[in-house]
């Protein structure tokens, strides 16, 4: 879906909206009043946010899980697992993501990528995900989003937020971004990651519901290879595609067009047929984030160009602190 605009700010229709907000936020706080965690026999780490749509929680996983191999997480073929719900996939869970067979209508677009980089696990319920990860060997789980879902007990958790979109308004759905009323989220939370430029709005939105909570800057660095300098057409179906077609023109790109979508869009043969043609129109390489393109048909896989970046933290050392202190592991110097 694309966010409507006055997501992001207090206009008219949002106050309209407001008290249905205000009812939204007391049910998702009722939800967690009468939930009861379960505990499975390893740390969980989760790595959510407070609004609808991305702010970067799989880079931000990512990132948790390979700090954690550096910290010696790491038993080879054990070492830390993914936890996901599969957003947009059919396959209820839990079943462990194999990116030779599933694709992204079985599992969604996400697990995919995480399962890449180490054994990942979709499930719905998400007790019965870790648990079939703890079945598995995991040493530690990484959830990427389950904030807001009371049925699995966190030993840390951490709320990613979009530097520049914030809060949006400061509205609950349906009046807002907000899945639920910010200042209940951060109280389950030990610290928040903010990733990208904060802007003036975000700033003083996290000085007033932040309180003594770590705030830990980031920043998502795109991988040049084969890129950097050329001429692009980019196409992006993330929460804000926006911010991918600047970070291409951050490392070097002339971006000659581009072509937004809704978030999680699923992508049909001839739209991709259709970007080809406008790029190579304007004489430019068709390149897109790495989400995009498992979306892809398969066979048009091969004229898409794949870009790929990583989460960068401003202070590792204060991640891999915050993680000793909740997993009670020494941290390397």
């Amino acid at each position: 879906m694309h966010a409507p605009e006055f997501w992001a700010r207090r206009s008219p229709l949002a106050r309209v909206l407001s008290p249905f907000g205000v009812l939204y936020g007391l049910g998702a706080r009722l939800r967690q009043a009468l939930a009861l965690p379960r505990s499975v026999a390893i740390p969980v780490v989760c790595v959510g946010n407070l609004t609808v749509g991305g702010a970067g929680k799989t880079p931000t996983a990512l990132a948790i899980a390979s700090t954690l191999r550096e910290m010696g997480v790491s038993e080879p073929g054990r070492g830390p697992h993914y936890l996901t719900r599969g957003y947009g996939g059919r396959l209820a869970g839990p079943v462990r993501v194999d990116p030779a067979i599933h694709r992204a209508a079985d599992v969604g677009d996400e697990p995919l990528l995480l399962a890449v980089d180490a054994p990942c696990w979709v499930s719905r319920d998400r007790f019965a995900g870790a648990q079939a990860a703890v079945a598995a060997g995991a040493q530690a789980i990484v959830m990427d989003d389950g904030l807001q879902n009371p049925g699995l007990r966190k030993t840390l958790s951490l709320a990613v937020v979009d530097g520049g979109a914030g809060f949006g308004n400061g509205y609950v759905l349906p009046a807002g971004p907000l899945r639920e009323f910010a200042a209940d989220g951060i109280d389950r939370v030990q610290a928040l990651v903010v990733v990208g430029a904060v802007s003036l709005a975000t700033e003083r939105a996290l000085a007033r519901v932040a309180g003594d909570r770590p705030v830990l800057g980031a920043r998502f660095v795109v991988d040049a290879a084969g890129i950097g300098g050329r001429r692009v057409f980019a196409f992006a179906g993330i929460a804000r595609p926006e911010k991918f077609f600047a970070s291409l023109e951050g490392v070097g790109c002339a971006v000659a067009g581009t072509a937004a979508f809704a978030d999680h869009h699923a992508y049909s043969a001839a739209e991709i047929h259709a970007l080809s043609e406008r790029a190579e129109a304007a004489g430019a390489v068709l390149v897109a984030t790495a989400k995009d393109h498992v979306r892809l048909p398969d066979a048009a896989r091969a004229i898409v160009t794949r870009v790929d970046g990583r989460l960068v933290f401003d202070r590792p050392h204060a991640v891999a602190d915050l993680l000793a202190t909740a997993f009670r592991l020494d941290v390397p110097r």
